[in-house]
């Protein structure tokens, strides 16, 4: 068991590779350290690779452990089972930046697992795991081309923070995640509160700085490590498969390419592949080619012809120039009995989103590391099969969905009120009824039109875009508003969402290494021209949102108490609360910093709600005339309630100017007479005075509370 460890310091934090100690007869196994949290990455694959398989089968999963922080689930199953939304996401950034960095036709199934051993509540995990399943490939046999890396990067009191705290980065503007090589960036997923274009790049140039550190040293720590690459099950297409496809469909499938409907496109494409099989795979005859490289072949030469109609002609498949968007209809208000809703159709991508409102208990709970809470806003985000045209699986969401789900929900984020301005929970739901191509940014707007119907007070309105990149050598152009065919054999995929002045997210996943500034700065240059374009759209049908909110949607609002009072509001065993809410009929939660969401089917259930809590939680006053109710009468004064709960004396000296012999004469019990606070003592005893408000003006008294 000999240990081997390298040590790497990118911004203020060391972080430390180690291996040679644990899981050694995986291909590859790594600690990563950084502070007291420690992610353990394994790498490990099939001897063989399935001889039909024709693309890499790469599984990845990431595990945070409760028990590195010392504590179990909440639930009532203490193992830990599904993944959680952030184990999810997190997986699917180790996935992204690793899967094109394999070599070229290894389709060995490959497993990366990376575990939360041990967790400080300071340095952040997921960074960590994908330098961690990065240097467990590069120290294996598997054939990963070269290492690659991921760093954080942070905007904290006006400044760049590469790896920021969790708890800087809380007070960040930026959460940028930024993974790459030594000589390119390969993916970015970044949220932010309207920082510009120049930020970004900025943002951006700095992180790969980061990133090229790491990098070096885990190249180092292979050439003194590393296992020899297993090359051996590498499949590469035979020149001659390629050359027998190609005189078949060079004649036909420039030509079906251009066709502008997605459907009769693939249609003819469809075709063209039955054409082929009938010519190289004859019936009765003995196959010359292997299936997987005839199908390679196809897409390879598909990917040609695309490439070079933009490139030399500047002509999509569509018909489009590169800059053009599709066109663009919008109709919001679609679904009549839905707190707000809009239909959003973009050329052949179409979703429809609909906003819920709702109280607290309508938030989504979630457990982390950090500990439970609630989201007052999350968005929901659905890709059935008949959006394509396709017949498939029905059932829980896959990765897929949940990251473009939450792509969309945190670049809508940044635009909602205050939770004291607007107390509603928020729920977004986004069907895409038709895709082709970029239906998450459809989502974004869809959403965003769907909170202006519902009358949600957003800050101002954004859009979203997917561009799209076709480079080849010194060579590129920038596609706006990408199609499913630019997607699946272009070179890019970068989302940016945002409005005229500043972006509140954006992801971009790179096939190649090739990206420079310029090209980046050119993307998002175009990006602003586009996003701007679909703003304006819908700006002409939506220009604000509305102004009054369903008369479905629940009425909600907030009032604000001292957290000292939360216990006497809820009373002994929720007493208290019980009998307001069975008064009212309004339903209440108290949050621990004291604020109070009252919701009700109409307003005047919520003030009478918070009438109530209001004299619950008053404070009594010293020299303060009150109106308070006689609740009996003694021999030596008169004990009057100001406040529910709280009543004090009015000794007999203090009733009248004049001496009385028995208050019975003068006072009956239940009658409201007004009193003045003369004192509090320690003890919190309160010591009244009628006769202090004799002579003085009506108006002066307080009207009673209700009791």
């Amino acid at each position: 068991m000999k240990r081997d460890t390298i040590s790497v310091t990118v911004g203020e934090q060391e972080i430390i590779f180690e291996t040679g100690k644990i899981a050694r007869q995986a291909n590859g196994a790594v600690l990563v350290k950084s502070g007291e949290t420690i992610v353990f990455c394994t790498a490990c694959a099939s001897v063989t690779a399935d001889p039909n398989c024709d693309f890499l089968p790469l599984r990845v999963d990431y595990q945070e452990l409760f028990s590195s922080v010392g504590k179990t689930s909440s639930g009532f199953i203490k193992r830990q089972g599904r993944p959680s939304e952030k184990e999810i996401l997190t997986s699917r950034l180790i996935d992204r930046p690793l899967r094109p960095m394999f070599a070229n036709g290894y389709h060995n199934e490959v497993q990366l697992l990376s575990y939360v051993w041990s967790y400080d509540g300071k340095h952040a995990p997921d960074a960590l795991a994908i330098c961690g399943a990065s240097a467990a490939l590069m120290l294996s046999d598997i054939p990963l081309v070269k290492p690659v890396a991921a760093v954080r990067v942070g905007f904290v009191n006006n400044r760049l923070v590469i790896n920021p705290t969790v708890a800087e980065q809380a007070a960040s503007k930026l959460d940028l995640m930024l993974a790459g090589t030594e000589d390119g960036i390969l993916m970015i997923e970044g949220f932010c509160d309207f920082l510009t274009e120049e930020q970004i790049v900025e943002a951006i140039e700095l992180g790969h700085k980061a990133i090229k550190e790491i990098c070096s040293a885990l190249h180092k720590w292979q050439q003194k490590l590393g296992k020899p690459k297993n090359l051996t099950t590498i499949r590469t297409l035979p020149q001659e498969v390629y050359d027998s496809v190609e005189k078949i469909v060079s004649p036909i499938l420039p030509q079906a390419l251009r066709i502008v409907e997605k459907q009769k496109r693939e249609q003819t494409q469809s075709e063209i592949n039955q054409k082929v099989m009938d010519e190289l795979f004859p019936e009765g005859a003995t196959p010359r080619f292997e299936m997987r490289d005839v199908q390679n072949a196809l897409k390879k030469l598909s990917a040609k012809y695309m490439r070079n109609m933009i490139l030399e002609e500047n002509i999509r498949s569509d018909g489009r120039l590169t800059k053009q968007i599709r066109a663009i209809d919008i109709e919001p208000h679609f679904l009549p009995r839905a707190h707000g809703s809009a239909l959003f159709t973009r050329g052949e991508t179409q979703a429809l989103a609909v906003c819920t409102l709702g109280g607290e208990n309508m938030a989504q709970r979630f457990e982390t590391l950090e500990g439970e809470g609630a989201a007052r806003f999350y968005l929901h985000y659905f890709f059935p099969p008949f959006s394509v045209g396709e017949v498939g699986r029905v059932g829980a969401p896959g990765r897929r969905e949940i990251g473009h789900g939450k792509l969309a929900e945190r670049a809508l984020l940044s635009i909602l009120p205050a939770r004291d301005q607007f107390a509603y929970t928020i729920r977004l739901e986004s069907s895409i009824t038709e895709s082709n191509g970029s239906s998450s940014m459809a989502t974004v707007c869809s959403g965003c039109l769907a909170l202006m119907d519902a009358g949600v007070p957003i800050t101002r309105p954004v859009a979203g875009i997917a561009m799209g990149l076709i480079l080849e050598g010194e060579k590129y152009a920038i596609l706006s508003d990408i199609l499913g065919i630019e997607d699946a054999l272009g070179d890019m995929d970068f989302k940016v969402t945002g409005d005229m002045k500043g972006i509140t997210a954006f992801q971009m996943d790179i096939k190649i290494e090739g990206i420079t500034p310029e090209i980046m700065k050119h993307a998002l240059a175009q990006a602003k021209e586009g996003r701007i374009h679909i703003l304006e759209k819908m700006l002409e049908v939506s220009p604000k949102f509305r102004g009054e909110m369903s008369i479905y949607a629940p009425r909600i609002e907030t009032m604000q108490i001292k957290p000292n009072m939360i216990a006497k509001v809820i009373g002994p065993g929720g007493k208290q609360i019980r009998a307001i809410k069975e008064e009212t009929g309004a339903e209440i939660d108290i949050s621990d910093d004291g604020m109070i969401s009252i919701s009700a089917a109409d307003f005047g259930s919520i003030e009478r709600t918070k009438a109530m809590i209001s004299a619950i939680t008053a404070e009594i006053e010293i020299g303060r005339i009150y109106a308070g109710k006689v609740t009996s009468i003694m021999n030596f004064g008169v004990f009057v309630e100001l406040l529910p709960g709280k009543e004090g004396l009015c000794h007999i000296s203090e009733f009248d100017n004049f001496r009385i012999e028995n208050l019975n004469d003068y006072v009956k019990s239940g009658e409201v007479i007004s009193v003045k606070v003369l004192d509090i003592t320690e003890r919190g005893q309160l010591k009244l005075s009628r006769k202090a408000t004799l002579g003085a003006s009506p108006k002066a008294a307080l009207e009673a509370p209700p009791l």
